[in-house]
């Protein structure tokens, strides 16, 4: 084998497993949060220290696929697709890692928000979650396969999640009025839904990357691809 093909070899190895380790990352991160969602409806302990524990999980493998694209960076020199793909990838973990901290949120709710309190509005909140968790899915799959069209899907589905906010945040401030003993706990129901609607950003945000990757064109701003 020349020092070449070595090097080749080298660099899709380093490629390769930097794409399992997003691929576990979001698996891992969109587990936390649909676990997240039933500790917080449920107030049940084991749930909520599970969610803390996948927590540190997330933030480990945060660390871990770091160091590997700037070790990828340093030692391979990638450039053009190559370059972009490892670079799409810091930026993928970032919004897995914040996918982790609004889990974490989501389910340390558990413990101030009575398990019969609000609870005609776990089903729509359970609904929204189902979608933002959904949407999770199907960036890291577009990932996976370089599918840069899920991104404008994505945005759809995200305008979706945020009329679901609107009418909860509404609701909410409507019982609050009605009902001024709920008002701490309907405040911390508010605080679970715009955690939600972030997990559905932080989603479109990953299927973004991806036209990045594919396309070379960055959707943040407004920007679109041709």
């Amino acid at each position: 084998m020349t020092l070449q093909e070595h090097t080749v070899r080298a660099f899709d190895a380093d490629i390769a497993g930097m794409r399992r380790a997003v691929v576990e990352m979001g698996a891992l991160a969109e587990r936390q949060f649909r676990r997240a969602v039933n500790a917080m409806i449920t107030g049940d302990p084991g749930l909520i220290a599970q969610v803390l524990a996948d927590e540190r999980v997330v933030n480990g493998l945060h660390v871990q696929v770091d160091e590997l694209c700037n070790r990828i960076i340093a030692l391979r020199q990638p450039i053009a697709v190559d370059l972009r793909e490892v670079i799409g990838v810091i930026h993928t973990i970032n919004d897995l890692e914040r996918v982790g901290d609004e889990a974490k949120k989501i389910a340390l709710k558990g413990r101030s928000i009575e398990p019969g309190a609000l609870q005609d509005l776990h089903g729509p909140v359970r609904g929204m979650a189902d979608q933002a968790a959904d949407m999770l899915n199907r960036a890291i799959d577009a990932f996976v396969r370089h599918d840069s069209g899920v991104a404008m899907e994505l945005g759809a589905c995200d305008d979706a999640v945020d009329d679901l906010r609107d009418e909860l945040v509404e609701t909410l401030v409507g019982r609050m009025t009605r009902e001024p003993h709920r008002v701490a706990q309907a405040l911390d129901m508010i605080l679970v839904v715009q955690s939600i609607e972030r997990v559905a950003d932080h989603a479109e945000s990953v299927a973004e990357y991806v036209v990045n990757v594919v396309q070379g064109v960055d959707m943040r701003h407004g920007n679109l691809p041709a």
